[in-house]
């Protein structure tokens, strides 16, 4: 089988596709890669074939921060690269509505590598789910919006959707958390499964640990992992940061993700980095600080740490509140507020925090997450493909 990858080329989302593709790989089926220029070195070092958004015409359209705009782009250079790789399925992210649209109008399946948690609707069940941002409502309605919008621009507004009631799951969604980040007595809906983390990322430089260790080495305080993800116009957490790890118990080593604007304060304990993996940095500390999004929040549970949690937007507030519900993670912020060092203190100090946040991360890597994803994708691939001469496609193949 030919599958191609068209997720979003940010490594949270990149990184779990890439997981899937070298196990699918690694059962004879043929990966190629569809992402930005700047993800073809993190492509190659997991053995897969990249190729270039940007040679189909998908500049920016792959981008995590322009996911919103960039659907009909996205949606013509995805075309373009299934009709040259002679796709057979797709394996796209959650927020993909361009990937989505090329599967439904190339008609070949398509399954959703999806966050530590579900964002859409329930089948059923979640009564009395405390409202943690915006609805599940109206997040599933945006989406389906922004969907059909994305189908309209591309001129197929006039036809039958494949997906009556809902597109935004694909043929099936894999969810890389635990059921327990769910609301308790809810359903997802049929096509959704827990797959595991789906871990995987780029292999860090020996020398490049050696220096941070060294510099931390020297203050000898306990380490704190601070993984920054877009502000979406609230509040930066550089005052707390700086308040927080200037003259206090702890150092920081600030990954500053997707942020941008560093801040530290001079005579601050941090050391600010921008590296393309985070497992190793997590190792050397005892506590992750994060704003919520799903890939550290993943690798800190993997690892056992108590999380301490600052969500802004996105699906921030309702990861941190399923980690909250957990007792796997503390609220940074809280009312009225807390010192950032007593709340980092606390966590540290909390066995059970950690002791949950330890029994989460054994489930979490109890199964093997890109197995059951690679059985997923097989399965689809039996039940929901056409045959091969009713793709559009397939009368006009290079």
């Amino acid at each position: 089988m030919r599958i191609l990858l068209c997720p979003l080329s940010d490594g949270g989302y990149l990184y779990p596709a890439l997981a899937a593709g070298r196990e699918l790989r690694r059962r004879g089926h043929h990966i190629s890669v569809l992402g930005r220029s700047a993800a073809g070195p993190v492509v190659a070092e997991a053995g897969l074939e990249h190729a270039s958004a940007e040679e189909f015409g998908g500049e920016q359209a792959f981008s995590a921060a322009r996911w919103g705009v960039t659907g009909v782009a996205q949606y013509r250079a995805t075309v373009r690269a299934a009709r040259a790789a002679e796709a057979d399925l797709l394996v796209t992210s959650v927020l993909c509505n361009g990937a989505l649209l090329a599967a439904e109008v190339l008609d070949i399946p398509v399954v959703v590598i999806g966050l530590a948690a579900h964002l859409w609707d329930y089948r059923a069940g979640g009564e009395g789910e405390p409202q943690h941002g915006r609805t599940r409502e109206n997040r599933t309605q945006e989406g389906n919006r922004l969907y059909a919008s994305v189908r309209e621009q591309a001129g197929q507004a006039a036809s039958a959707s494949r997906w009556r009631d809902s597109p935004l799951l694909g043929d099936a969604l894999l969810l890389r958390g635990d059921p327990v980040l769910e609301h308790p007595g809810a359903q997802l809906p049929e096509q959704v499964r827990h797959v595991g983390p789906l871990s995987w990322e780029p292999d860090a430089e020996p020398a490049e640990l050696e220096a941070i260790g060294a510099h931390l080495d020297r203050s000898g305080k306990p380490v704190v992992y601070v993984h920054l993800g877009r502000f979406f116009g609230g509040a930066s957490l550089w005052p707390q940061l700086n308040r927080a790890f200037t003259g206090g118990p702890f150092q920081a080593v600030v990954e500053q993700g997707r942020s941008t604007d560093p801040q530290p304060a001079p005579g601050a304990d941090i050391l600010l980095v921008r590296k393309p993996w985070m497992g190793p940095l997590i190792d050397l500390a005892g506590t992750v600080l994060a704003n919520g999004t799903s890939a550290p929040v993943l690798a800190s549970l993997l690892r056992g740490r108590p999380l301490v949690l600052s969500p802004n937007g996105s699906e921030q507030p309702l990861l941190a509140g399923a980690c909250l519900r957990a007792g796997v993670a503390v609220h940074l912020t809280g009312s009225p507020p807390a010192d950032p060092s007593d709340v980092l203190d606390a966590a540290w100090r909390d066995d059970g925090l950690r002791t949950r946040a330890r029994a989460v991360g054994r489930r979490l890597a109890a199964g093997d997450g890109a197995a059951l994803a690679a059985d997923i994708v097989e399965r689809t691939a039996r039940t929901s493909a056409p045959p091969k001469e009713d793709h559009e496609y397939a009368t006009s193949r290079p």
